[in-house]
């Protein structure tokens, strides 16, 4: 009887077909086949791992026995998830009500079913997920679970299923988002700066200033923050704005000038109050910058030029008053004083001669006084 020869390599097995149903599966090693009607042959390889959803669902109605024998199952609840290793090394995340097939291939393979009632993932898997790259390639499906890491001086808040939990502590962890809603912001406990740029007010007497401000802020209780507010960040930002659109549209330009320490205080004390609730504390806060329109800058440079010019001529004014009660003061000395006056008369000869290089007397000192001096220069 003539026979065909079939050779099925090691990894492989060969899955005989007729008439459109499997009635032969072939391990690895040679197998004769009868030439008259022979069955078709459909070889697979062991090393795909993952049987396909067709041949998967053939399989479990029609061979039952082979799939017990071959493959290994991953039929999940709706409640819990499947960790498939291949030589102890975690090579894929099932999600929940899998119904899958795959080839056994060596001793190392599982499934390992763990239950999603507790959003946590254990730290193993975590470990297993971290740093894909060096693991030459990552865990299939591992975007079902969400990882948290929170550095130093930083804190975790985390909502599962609308539900705010404890503060994470700084590191890694890991939660399913299988059958969870699972939210997670990391904040930093630090002294910040919150910058509230280009805002554009007028005052109360119509004048439009833009105003640069910063504050240093940080959490009190990020818990009490979290609970209440969706953004805290957002919030603080909105509630200085309102506070210094307050202060300086309650102000005249002239208030703000003379005193330019009150928006600061005025925007502090409200923000300080309004946040304290939420708990946020407002170490400081200052306006960095207040530009003038352009307009508005020519007329305050002319004011403060005519002010500084008003002030210079009450000034000069003040010291000519002086001296002419000065020089009063001392002709009304002279005149009953003839020895202060010649002493006067010496001294104004002093300054003279301090400006002459060459000075020719004719007469005697008495004639000096006299318009009989004769200056020569040099």
């Amino acid at each position: 009887m003539m026979a065909k020869k079939i050779t099925i390599r090691k990894g492989q097995l060969g899955l005989l077909l007729k008439d459109g149903d499997y009635t032969q599966i072939l391990e690895a090693g040679e197998h004769r086949l009868s030439w008259f009607n022979t069955p078709q042959l459909e070889v697979v390889n062991l090393s795909d791992n993952e049987v396909t959803a067709g041949l998967a669902e053939q399989l479990r109605r029609y061979q039952p026995a082979w799939v017990e024998k071959y493959c290994l199952r991953a039929d999940l609840g709706e409640n819990e998830v499947g960790l498939r290793f291949e030589d102890d090394v975690l090579q894929e995340i099932l999600p929940p009500s899998s119904r899958r097939l795959f080839w056994k291939n060596g001793e190392g393979q599982r499934i390992e079913r763990i239950s999603t009632e507790a959003a946590r993932v254990p730290d193993a898997i975590v470990s297993a997920l971290l740093q894909p790259k060096l693991r030459n390639r990552a865990v299939k499906g591992a975007e079902g679970v969400l990882l948290v890491q929170v550095p130093a001086w930083h804190a975790g808040v985390l909502k599962v299923d609308g539900v705010t939990q404890d503060l994470l502590a700084p590191g890694v962890s890991g939660y399913w988002r299988f059958n969870h809603v699972v939210e997670a912001d990391v904040v930093d406990t630090r002294l910040q700066v919150l910058e509230v740029s280009g805002q554009e007010i007028l005052t109360r007497d119509k004048v439009n200033l833009r105003l640069n401000l910063a504050a240093n802020w940080r959490y009190r209780d990020v818990l009490q923050a979290f609970a209440q507010l969706t953004k805290p960040v957002d919030h603080l930002y909105r509630e200085l704005q309102f506070a210094l659109r307050e202060a300086v549209g309650t102000r005249s330009l002239d208030e703000l000038l003379e005193n330019k320490q009150i928006i600061d205080e005025v925007v502090s004390a409200q923000v300080a109050a309004r946040m304290a609730e939420y708990g946020i504390d407002l170490a400081s806060l200052g306006v960095k910058d207040i530009v003038l329109p352009g307009d508005m800058k020519t007329i305050l440079s002319r004011l403060v030029e005519a002010e500084k010019s008003a002030q210079a001529n009450v000034i000069r004014r003040r010291e000519e008053t002086a001296a002419t009660r000065s020089l009063l003061n001392t002709a009304k000395v002279m005149e009953n004083n003839p020895v202060a006056l010649r002493l006067k008369e010496l001294e104004t000869l002093e300054k003279v001669a301090e400006r002459i290089d060459k000075i020719s007397v004719f007469g005697g000192l008495d004639q000096v006084l006299q318009g009989l001096i004769q200056i020569k220069g040099a």
